[in-house]
């Protein structure tokens, strides 16, 4: 989620901190906070100014309308406040349908002032800027703010100015008043964006002759801009909804989320519930829960939470665990049921997630059938097979009752069968293997264009189809509102005067079977799966032009096409790549949520590209409403954020959408249909896949939106493409919760505009129901108005004449209705199938399925690095270092010219020990093995792997130290540090592991750290390099400082702090390469040690094998 509400007391801190105006703010940081922990005694000292003032008191606890429920006191002294707070303290309340316990309390300075000194101001974002309301009468009593107060639009990327706020707002102010309120509400909004907040409201605010006074504020500030505030937020805490307490089993999913680059959600609806869900997916997870409602269960659910993004098997196996230890907790009179679902996954590896949650399962078995708890099991996805075999073999061996299902069960079913509204199944129908799509020798020819191209297709020789004029009164993209439509909208639609003007048009075809892309990012399986796509659907060339990637030079990528292996460039610079392939006009980015931003504008200063797909979760909203901006104004397409992307059958799909070919294949997206889809989930839109190829001729092209409040083009947009596609014949649409884009489907319909059948529902019917605000998994899955809840949306599309089902499991249902009364009245003519080619299976995947087998082509028994610990000929390195040798007192006599202390020749010892070997694989010691089975000397065997290390391999001790120390010694911030690497296109050495990762940590790291915490006399770069390491791991749980980053650290901190050198000294050991010398003594010990192995074992001359080589000539060559 990305806006989160924030603590008045947090909000107020911020604004006393950072608020630059030339209005007197009074009060400023006056405030105490009172929680059952509080020693008033202690307080008052804090706060002198408790016993000498009147006081205000009030819950802090994201309450509404404290004053009109009476939560606030006010005129008291301190021991009225006392009694005030004890008479509440802990005391169950309620406020509108939510109840819960008052345990946080703000005291602060009573103003006395007249009425006439209240005003109120609110700050919030839109997609199209950031709206400023004013009312010159603030307070208890201000009423509907959206109908009386001033409004003023502050466009992106605009600044605001005194004279704006004095024209557009103060208008009912009196004059001695505007000079104050025009320079404290730009103060406020230059705070707003400053700090990247979503939504500020004061009232009342109080202006007196003495200064601006901030009485009430709510907050919420975008919590995916940590990585620019954080220097300015610091550890902000986000309360939760009053009435909802914090779990600290919430707290530890989130955790776990912070660490990972998957998406790990939980929240406790009920931990004395019945039903408990366990779900993958940010779209399916709130679809179950819907389903759960809508059969009466929303008194019995338990939890909401998702996990997605491909976890791997341990962040699996700890969100299970977290979920059993839960429902197993206390035992329910009709026992408990556990929904293990999802739709069908773009890329995660089923199987591999669902060994966590097996071993899981195994571990809580004795307890989860001690509380009959029955599970239910549906999902689809890469070797989802073998991860539903898997999780039906389980049930069988510890006797829990477990039912599995694929694919060919609709996805909420499960859920009517676990509350007993739909029969179990003895034996479910289950669809072929993967490999039995793979690897189908039956499909032999390729008869590509015997088939119409298109059930629909228009037969023009163009490929691309300009945009249609817009009929009067509605136009696409940029909203002429009619007025005779928008008043019976149940919020106003406002139209967007100046914002843009007369942007240039978009296309209304965005692929075709000619489109080139180019990939940012270093995404090689997912380039994989685009060109199995492409080969799959008979294209003649394939739609990946090139790479981009600026952490690495100029160099070519290798990737398969069909059975033979071509190259694809990999560009430093887009410049270049843009240069040499002018034919390109989409680009698909997997850049980080850090450089996403800042790669994508460099691209729209491209005019060749027309789409641009952004995949990465997490953009700071403020970022992604330029983006939209600069696409409007350049006539871009823009697909996500937070999205899987899109597909258009028969020729192109983005990145990972449709999963692997076994689910191309299977929902038959090789070719295209008659019906095309706007979802936000990336999900979801691989289950519509599912359900329109059962139900329909097939997909015709489709798109997920992302699920982020502004994502870079709307439902309407991709729903108008559509409607000016020849091909398309009928259009569905899976909305969701929170904001108002689905209203303009309705305007499309009821003006005409639409006139092709669509079939729309939105998720996240559940909400109303339930007592408390639900941050669903979607960023933009939340309703701030009844306008924006599921159930008015649903009922709006369906008065507008949309096709809505009356819930999603009639979704497939209504979908078939509406194709086959388009076939029956001839508009769509079904096209005789045509198989398509078969596709070569990959080595890793075959390996993966099971299917082949290979020899190792080392031995070696003196060191194995797999393990959680490294072990050096049998012995795991903790046992080495209870060995006291001196060898750190000699090193530091030969090298340093010193008697070291204790403690810094037991560091050195430890460096050596931990990087004496790391294995057969990495390349010096594989020069080493090579030579020595050649016959040669150790002498020569020695030096072919130290020709090896470099920056590259093994050399980072010295470049990690050096990086670290001038970022140190010149004051910059860990963030800023990060950031200035990474704008620079520098990596930064020392971080970074292929194997370890947050969650599976090095143990040499941990070692070495324990020892400088309890011996150094001070550690300052270490203990900045770990704050750095906080940042990049909250990107990537595997950029995590590596043993060579921390010696090398740890050693600029022995150096300055051991007392044997000056300054100068120590900076000038750094400098010539002492530090890279420890490791080259340290590795030449197991280098020596690998020769010795080889001759013992007498290994035979090494010749590597030829299906490991790639003979890619020249094709004149060839010829």
């Amino acid at each position: 989620m990305s806006a989160k509400a924030i603590s008045e007391q947090t909000g107020k801190e911020f604004l006393y901190k950072y608020i630059c105006t030339a209005a007197a703010v009074q009060n400023r940081f006056r405030y105490a906070n009172v929680t059952t922990e509080t020693d008033w005694e202690r307080l008052t000292q804090e706060h002198p100014w408790l016993l000498t003032e009147k006081l205000v008191v009030k819950p802090d606890q994201l309450i509404k309308r404290r004053g009109k429920l009476g939560l606030v006191g006010i005129n008291l002294d301190l021991p009225g406040v006392q009694d005030w707070v004890k008479s509440r303290l802990m005391k169950e309340t309620m406020v509108a349908k939510a109840k819960g316990v008052l345990k946080n309390f703000l005291i602060e300075p009573f103003v006395e002032h007249a009425q006439s000194d209240e005003f109120y101001v609110c700050v919030y974002a839109a997609r199209e800027g950031d709206y400023i309301l004013f009312h010159h009468e603030g307070g208890v009593e201000v009423g509907d703010v959206d109908a009386k107060a001033e409004r003023l639009l502050v466009p992106v990327d605009d600044k605001l100015s005194e004279e704006q706020v004095t024209e557009k707002l103060l208008a009912h102010v009196s004059e001695e008043k505007k000079g104050v309120l025009a320079s404290f509400i730009v103060g406020l909004f230059n705070l707003y964006e400053d700090l990247y907040f979503t939504y500020l409201e004061i009232n009342p605010l109080v202006v007196t002759g003495d200064g601006v006074y901030v009485l009430d504020m709510a907050a919420k500030i975008d919590a995916t801009a940590d990585y620019i505030c954080k220097a300015k937020w610091g550890d902000v805490e986000f309360p939760p909804p009053f009435g909802r307490e914090a779990y600290p089993e919430e707290a530890y999913i989130a955790d776990l989320d912070a660490k990972s680059g998957a998406s790990l959600k939980l929240t406790l609806l009920n931990p004395r519930g019945r039903i408990w869900t366990m779900v993958a997916g940010g779209g399916a997870s709130v679809v179950y829960s819907d389903t759960i409602c809508d059969l009466g269960g929303v008194d019995e659910l338990a939890n909401y939470g998702e996990y997605s993004g491909a976890p791997s098997e341990q962040q699996t196996y700890d969100y299970a665990k977290t979920i059993l230890s839960l429902i197993t907790r206390e035992k329910h009179p009709q026992g408990k049921v556990l929904i293990i679902g999802g739709s069908i996954a773009n890329f995660t590896n089923v199987a591999a997630t669902f060994k966590g949650i097996v071993r899981a399962i195994k571990d809580y078995q004795g307890p989860l059938k001690e509380h009959e708890v029955t599970i239910f099991v549906r999902r689809g996805g890469p070797n989802y097979q073998e991860g539903l075999r898997v999780m039906g073999e389980v049930g069988k061996t510890t006797g829990i009752p477990i039912h599995v299902f694929g694919t060919e069960t609709h996805m909420t079913a499960i859920v009517g069968m676990a509350m007993g509204h739909r029969p179990i199944p003895n034996q479910p129908p289950m669809d072929a293997h993967t490999a039995n799509f793979l690897l189908n020798a039956g499909c032999n020819a390729t008869p590509a264009n015997t088939r119409t191209a298109s059930f629909s297709e228009p037969k023009s020789a163009g490929e691309a189809t300009p945009p249609k004029k817009p009929k009067a009164g509605f136009q696409a993209g940029n909203w002429t509102i009619v007025p005779s439509f928008t008043s019976a909208l149940p919020f106003p639609l406002h139209p967007l005067p100046g914002v843009f003007v007369s942007p240039p048009a978009k296309a209304t075809t965005l692929f075709s079977r000619h489109t080139k892309s180019i990939v940012w990012g270093m995404q090689t399986r997912a380039v994989q799966g685009m060109l199995d796509f492409d080969y799959v659907c008979s294209r003649d060339e394939p739609s990946v032009a090139a790479m981009v990637y600026p952490f690495t030079g100029d160099h070519k990528q290798k990737f398969y096409w069909g059975h033979k292996e071509i190259l694809v460039p990999v560009y430093k610079s887009m410049d270049d790549a843009m240069k040499k392939h002018s034919d390109v006009d989409v680009l698909i980015s997997f850049a980080s949520l850090r450089s996403a931003f800042d790669s994508t504008m460099e691209t729209m200063q491209h005019p060749q590209i027309r789409t641009i797909a952004i995949i990465a979760e997490g953009i700071p909203e403020a970022q992604t409403r330029k983006i939209i901006k600069t696409a409007d104004e350049k006539g871009v397409t823009i697909i996500g954020p937070a999205t899987v992307g899109g597909i258009k059958p028969g020729c192109f799909k983005i990145g990972n959408t449709g999963g692997m070919l076994d689910n191309i294949l299977a929902s038959k997206l090789y070719r295209p249909g008659s019906v095309a889809y706007v979802s936000r989930s990336g999900g979801m839109s691989n289950e519509l896949n599912n359900i329109i190829s059962r139900t329909t001729d097939g997909v015709y092209e489709g798109v997920a939106i992302g699920g982020d409040r502004y994502p870079g083009s709307t439902f309407m947009d991709h729903v108008l493409r559509y409607q000016d596609t020849p091909g398309v014949q009928m259009i569905v649409v899976l909305g969701e919760i929170g904001g108002t884009e689905e209203y303009r489907i309705c305007q499309g319909i009821g003006e005409g505009r639409i006139t092709k059948p669509v079939v729309c529902w939105c998720i996240g019917t559940c909400a109303t129901m339930f007592t408390s605000e639900v941050q669903f998994g979607h960023a933009g899955a939340c309703a701030n108005q009844a306008s924006e809840t599921a159930v008015a949306k649903n009922q709006a599309l369906r008065d507008a004449g949309a096709y809505v089902p009356k819930s999603f499991d009639e979704l497939g249902d209504v979908i078939k209705t509406v194709y086959d009364g388009l076939v029956a009245n001839g508009t769509i003519v079904p096209a005789q199938e045509v198989p398509p080619p078969t596709v070569p299976m990959d080595y890793s995947w075959a390996r993966e399925l099971g299917l082949i087998r290979k020899p190792a082509s080392f031995m070696t028994s003196i060191c194995d690095e797999r393990g959680q610990e490294l072990i050096y000929a049998g012995m795991p390195i903790t046992e080495v270092f209870k060995e006291e040798m001196g060898l750190g007192g000699v090193l530091g006599l030969l090298w340093f010219q010193r008697r070291l202390p204790r403690y810094a020749c037991q560091f050195i010892e430890m460096c050596l020990m931990v990087t004496a070997d790391h294995g057969p694989a990495v390349s010096g010691a594989h020069n080493t093995i090579v030579c020595a089975r050649a016959g040669k000397d150790l002498i020569s065997c020695l030096t072919s792997g130290l020709l090896t290390i470099g920056d590259r391999f093994g050399g980072a001790l010295d470049a990690a130290a050096k990086q670290f120390s001038k970022a140190f010694d010149s004051g910059m911030l860990p963030m800023e540090f990060v950031n200035k690497m990474k704008k620079d296109g520098k990596l930064i050495m020392g971080i970074g592991h292929r194997v370890k990762s947050i969650n599976n940590p090095d143990m040499r790291v941990q070692i070495l750290k324990d020892f400088v915490k309890q011996n150094f006399p001070a550690s300052q770069m270490l203990d900045y390099a770990l704050n750095v390491e906080k940042i990049t791991t909250s990107k990537k749980p595997n950029l995590i400082l590596n043993v060579d980053g921390f010696i090398g650290v740890a050693f600029v901190d022995l150096l300055r702090t051991c007392g044997g050198f000056t300054r100068d000294e120590a900076d000038e050991f750094v400098e010539i390469g002492s530090l890279n010398g420890i490791f080259v003594l340290g590795r030449s010990m197991g280098f020596i040690g690998h020769y010795l192995d080889q001759k013992r074992l007498k290994q035979g001359l090494y010749r590597h094998p030829w299906d490991d080589i790639s003979y890619v000539l020249p094709e004149h060559m060839s010829m």
